[in-house]
């Protein structure tokens, strides 16, 4: 039994034609969806990138106890666990937030890793003279990222192509050995859109206005023309990364090995390119776009292909789920469910919602009809604490403004490890990330899919307050927390 798990970061759901998306070329994900089981209520845990990844390699949501950072000493993480019952582990990525401060140790809790180097800000091309920076353009321009694109001469030289390469390299030597399981990620279609031009040419794309290739996080601040190109540069990066997904398929269908692998295509979490006049992510509320995620598991055998299913799942039962069909011993810290039974018919549902959100943000729950986005209370967003053995964060370091206040003790329940409880509100002090989410929100799916009109029901609310109260429970919430958020 091999496991293969396929991931792209910020992967919008809409974009697909398995999910009702229309307009962008994914022969290889359709193809790849008609032989899968499609979960149509599948969310993320916490965001944005490395806390998503901790969900997945920990089967536990982590953004109540501290935001972006790596993982911890006292985690029981997925490759771990399969390398106790023997099973090996690889990880070919270009997601380069692993290797920058605040995401350690997940690559190396397999048993090998490969990374391709250029995506984004990687600090990979070195050149202490910069690059001219164009006089006008629209969104962001960042110099690393202009070096590293000096590489992508040919189609063959961007990160995600080279990563996917690389993947099925990785499986003509080593793909018929059994008891494996292979992660394969690729950094797109995240920001910046960067492709060839002739993956640009399929959206008939027209612009002539100032560069745009890597929008702000925040309210839409470009022209409609602007817009609607970003939101093709999007639909092209997709198209591309897509293209080489379907060289993978092509390598696993040639080796003969998809009547004995588990098959995962999944992502962290999507992103805005308009709606809710917003584009980016982590300063708005947590919108469908963001959360309710795309999920395909492929069957041994293609069993089950094409069935549906409506249960609510979210990231943290992918862990569970691997582990069981490997046959490997799923941790005791575990807070997801194996998606075993709801794939072979067995069972209806593993949980009654999905808890997910920003640390020191708002907290959201959903049952599939209704999504809740409870706000904190005050501005100064008191109290609120990171917990970790670990502070780092991104880039940077936890606890700077204020070593004075930071405690050190066993405040975690499942755990004995120590570790720092770091302040991140000060009481009376304006918190300013929380500027786009102080008003506590809540949705009716069903008669509002695109999240346009907040409802006012009490009955309503009551049930999705107490839904969250108990994922909230359920998570191991800091008691702070329920302060922070008024459900104390």
């Amino acid at each position: 039994m091999r496991t293969i798990m396929m991931m792209l970061d910020t992967l919008n759901r809409r974009a697909l034609s398995a999910y009702g998306g229309e307009g962008v070329l994914t022969p290889n994900i359709d193809r790849l969806a008609e032989q899968s089981v499609i979960f149509d209520q599948h969310w993320s845990g916490s965001l944005p990138c490395m806390p998503a990844r901790r969900d997945l390699l920990t089967g536990r949501a982590a953004f109540l106890e501290k935001g972006w950072g790596g993982i911890e000493p006292f985690d029981r993480t997925l490759p771990a666990s399969l390398r106790e019952a023997g099973i090996f582990s690889h990880i070919v990525t270009d997601h380069y937030h692993y290797f920058a401060t605040g995401g350690e140790n997940y690559c190396q809790s397999f048993s090998t890793w490969d990374f391709h180097r250029g995506q984004e800000d990687d600090p990979w091309v070195s050149s202490i003279k910069e690059l001219p920076a164009p006089e006008r353009y629209y969104g962001q321009v960042r110099a690393q990222c202009d070096k590293n694109r000096t590489r992508f001469a040919r189609e063959e030289d961007y990160p995600g192509p080279r990563t996917i390469q690389a993947a099925c390299d990785w499986l003509e030597k080593n793909g018929r050995e059994d008891r494996y399981f292979l992660t394969v990620e690729a950094f797109d279609p995240h920001e910046p859109f960067d492709t060839p031009d002739h993956y640009l040419a399929m959206y008939q794309d027209n612009y002539e206005g100032p560069p745009y290739s890597w929008p702000k996080y925040g309210t839409v601040d470009v022209p409609p023309e602007a817009l609607a190109h970003i939101q093709k540069r999007y639909a092209a990066t997709l198209t591309m990364i897509d293209h080489w997904l379907g060289k993978l398929l092509d390598t696993m269908e040639r080796l003969d090995i998809l009547d004995d692998t588990l098959v995962i295509f999944t992502t962290d979490h999507g992103l805005l390119l308009g709606e809710h006049e917003q584009t980016g992510k982590n300063v708005m509320h947590v919108y469908n776009e963001l959360a309710n995620i795309p999920l395909m598991i492929r069957l041994p055998e293609g069993r089950a292909a094409g069935t549906r299913i409506k249960a609510v799942t979210q990231n943290i039962d992918l862990m569970p789920t691997i582990l069981d069909y490997m046959g490997a011993a799923i941790p005791d810290t575990v807070q997801g469910a194996s998606l075993r039974g709801l794939l072979e018919g067995t069972q209806e549902k593993v949980r009654e919602a999905a808890l997910y959100g920003y640390h020191g943000m708002c907290v959201n729950v959903t049952d599939g009809r209704y999504s809740y986005m409870r706000a904190p209370v005050s501005k100064d967003n008191y109290p609120c604490y990171a917990y970790t053995a670990m502070p780092t964060t991104f880039r940077s370091y936890l606890g700077g403004v204020a070593p004075e206040r930071i405690e050190a003790g066993r405040f975690l329940s499942y755990t004995a490890y120590p570790v720092f409880k770091i302040p991140e509100s000060t009481q009376g002090v304006t918190y300013a990330r929380n500027q786009f989410v102080m008003e506590t929100r809540l949705y009716d799916l069903a008669n509002d899919e695109h999240q346009e009109h907040p409802l006012q029901d009490e009955a309503a609310e009551a049930r999705m307050i107490e839904l969250l109260n108990q994922a909230m429970k359920q998570a191991g919430a800091p008691e702070e927390q329920y302060v922070r958020l008024g459900l104390a």
